[in-house]
């Protein structure tokens, strides 16, 4: 026996040996995470997708997170890293929500219950928690482009024996990043595999004419099972199996590109297989081992259902999407239906929302828009009572903002509603689209500000400075719900030309001290003004307060109506002769350092502070994220006592 025959009947016998043991281990607990699951049975294989549904299920619910897109990646995230071996395969995952089951599968079970949480484990794929994430893929469609760049690095390199993998939801097909990516990696000969996770639903249920063309492909399903039985027989026939599959397989191709209507996936270049049940393990392991076979541009159309194997997310996949902490019970609405009175609970963006319908019975000009984010928006209200001026773009946002300003070419009055965090892919189409023609189009910037556990990618704290960039543009950042309706109202009825609403997540302070602006409110001081925008403004008046129990005349300039900056209220802080600036914003590039210039225009020569957050916010409750940003009461607080008692140089 050659040297080369011993060492693959003593691999042989090792991996039975290996896989009797695992035989009596399928706990993920008793794993050795993810090399052990290549070597379980299909029964064992079904017994931990019960596991990791149970561990999803009761865990997700008390973390609060994305529960329903990790319910449907059960069996599709186990079979990938059966057939894969990561991190030497990359595997890229959009968006990262749905890389829970990864996580849990790459030996970070235990850590689940510290899910987005401070110094715990991240809602995203994240490189620096982990080597099997092998990009933070946080904002969709992103993942094509990324994977295509790691295929072509491995090619570069003499890699030939890996792959890069990227997990697309069918949602992030409806942005056009995607289809960049489609276009450049079809020409190459790269180990790329993309994963088409196809549930029909992003958040709410996709939209346009993607959605439907994978109608369309669904249909054949008949065909592709059948196809996969006949490959199956052929593949496991002694010694010739494969060779036979993959001659039969080029030859079927052949006959069917002259003969059959091709995807688009072909077209531009892909091998196109499927689609394929993402729920039976054994269909996954077959298909990705034909994919692996090509070793060119693939892509696998995979059918899953969002929220597997638990009723409710199941029945309501949308509203289970993303689940609030500990709330496992509260009473469960039907995302789909017409009564616009059917809402979560009161917040900013709920109210925007039913403002905005109200001013849309008065002025039919006005159009809603939004890119897939329809519930998370508060626009249901708009759909339920203008469904013909409502426009769900998909996840689209550059789209989005152009389709707005020819809308408002055309005299409509577009509304675009959208995360802060997601607003920034379209700084182009603002700047280009918007600005320069000066075309009367409002942006509402929900979530603008710090938003708590899904961490760096969805902290809202960069539209201050990238839009405060932009010429043309006027800016309103209220506090309370009054100052929202205030605002949009103006923005609507009386503002001309490009203008942002920037409101928080959440719920308004039941408390908040400050009657409603639509300008600015000043409280006079005489030893330090502090000067604050947006909801972090009631914590600044409570630093004022005790400043003020401490023997300290401290004054409070509230802006609302926040660039440009209000000449009246810039006289008003010139008249101090110490300022304190507080922002829950990135303070590179914000107002702070614009109000301090604009101070310096008029020859102000007074003691100046900005308090404002540096660099990226890790996950964490939003009171965690203030106070390791720097904007903790006590911070604050000390900070302008230190001000206030600083000798005049």
């Amino acid at each position: 026996m050659n040297a080369a025959m011993h060492h693959r009947c003593t691999e042989n016998r090792m991996n039975k040996e290996r896989q009797f043991s695992v035989q009596k281990a399928v706990k993920l607990s008793e794993l050795n995470l993810p090399s052990d699951l290549k070597n379980l049975s299909y029964p064992q294989c079904e017994e931990l997708c019960k596991e990791i549904r149970s561990l999803l299920i009761g865990t997700v619910l008390k973390t609060g997170g994305h529960l329903a897109s990790n319910l449907g990646v059960v069996e599709l995230t186990l079979a990938l890293h059966r057939k894969f071996d990561s991190p030497k395969d990359r595997i890229v995952w959009d968006v990262g929500h749905q890389a829970y089951v990864h996580k849990i599968l790459t030996g970070r079970a235990d850590r689940l219950p510290t899910l987005r949480q401070s110094n715990g484990l991240a809602g995203f794929p994240k490189p620096s928690e982990s080597e099997h994430d092998t990009f933070i893929t946080g904002h969709s469609s992103t993942a094509i482009s990324a994977a295509f760049g790691m295929a072509e690095a491995m090619r570069l390199s003499g890699d030939r024996e890996h792959y890069a993998i990227a997990v697309v939801g069918d949602g992030a097909m409806t942005g056009g990043l995607s289809y960049e990516g489609l276009n450049n990696a079809g020409k190459s000969r790269s180990n790329l595999i993309v994963i088409l996770n196809d549930n029909n639903q992003a958040i709410s249920k996709n939209v346009g004419a993607f959605a439907k063309y994978l109608t369309k492909i669904r249909s054949s399903s008949e065909y592709v099972r059948a196809k996969w039985k006949v490959e199956s027989v052929i593949r496991k026939a002694p010694a010739i199996g494969d060779q036979m599959a993959i001659r039969l397989k080029s030859a079927k191709d052949k006959l069917r590109k002259n003969i059959v209507q091709t995807t688009i996936f072909e077209d531009l270049g892909f091998v196109y297989l499927g689609p394929v049940n993402g729920h039976d393990t054994e269909a996954l392991d077959e298909v990705l081992d034909v994919a692996k076979s090509y070793r060119r541009p693939v892509l696998v159309h995979v059918q899953t259902t969002k929220g597997k194997g638990y009723k409710p997310a199941e029945e309501n996949p949308g509203e289970y999407h993303g689940v609030p902490r500990e709330n496992p019970d509260i009473d469960r609405i039907d995302l789909d239906s017409k009564d616009p009175e059917l809402s979560i609970d009161e917040c900013f963006s709920t109210v925007f929302g039913r403002e905005l319908t109200q001013l849309g019975k008065r002025d039919t000009r006005i159009c809603a828009v939004t890119a897939a984010m329809k519930y998370g928006t508060g626009l249901q209200f708009f759909y339920a009572a203008h469904p013909n001026r409502f426009y769900d773009v998909g996840i689209a946002e550059q789209h989005a903002v152009t389709f707005c300003g020819a809308l408002a070419s055309m005299g409509m009055i577009p509304v675009f509603a959208v995360y802060s965090t997601f607003l920034q892919r379209a700084f182009d189409q603002i700047l280009h689209d918007l600005a320069i023609s000066r075309y009367h189009v409002i942006l509402g910037v929900d979530r603008a500000g710090l938003v708590g556990e899904d961490g760096e990618t969805h902290q809202g704290i960069f539209d201050v400075p990238y839009l405060t960039a932009i010429p043309n543009i006027r800016i309103y950042s209220p506090a309370t719900y009054q100052e929202l309706q205030l605002c949009l109202r103006k923005a609507v009825a009386e503002d001309t030309g490009l203008v942002a609403l920037r409101y928080p997540r959440g719920k308004e302070s039941e408390t908040f001290p400050l009657e409603p602006s639509l300008s600015f409110t000043h409280l006079a001081g005489e030893d330090l003004l502090l000067v604050t925008y947006g909801k972090i403004s009631e914590r600044v008046h409570n630093v004022m307060q005790k400043l003020r129990e401490k023997g300290i005349s401290a004054g409070l300039l509230k802006l609302t109506n926040i660039y440009p900056i209000p000449d009246e209220a810039l006289k008003i802080a010139a008249g101090y002769g110490k300022v304190c600036f507080v922002e829950e914003s990135s303070g590179a590039g914000g107002l702070g350092e614009k109000f301090a210039a604009a101070l310096l225009g008029l020859h102000w020569h007074g003691s100046w502070r900005c308090l404002a957050i540096s660099g990226f916010v890790q996950q964490g409750a939003v009171c965690d994220c203030l106070e390791r940003a720097g904007l903790g009461e006590e911070h604050i607080l000390k900070c302008t006592e230190e001000l206030a008692n600083e000798q005049p140089s």
